[in-house]
């Protein structure tokens, strides 16, 4: 299975802009961990967005 490259890149970006953290760092990650973080982060961008 091919993950596609642009879709790599907009989970480098999200992880990267939320948490701040490098390229190869986040690039470390399995696919299931960085997948992981991007529902992680989705979820606190929820709470902050409705104000809870």
């Amino acid at each position: 299975m091919t993950y596609a490259p642009s879709r790599l890149r907009e989970e480098i970006a999200y992880v990267a802009y939320h948490f701040h953290w490098s390229r190869e760092e986040i690039l470390d990650l399995t696919h299931a961990e960085r997948r992981e973080w991007v529902g992680e982060i989705a979820r606190i961008n929820t709470r902050v967005n409705e104000g809870g």
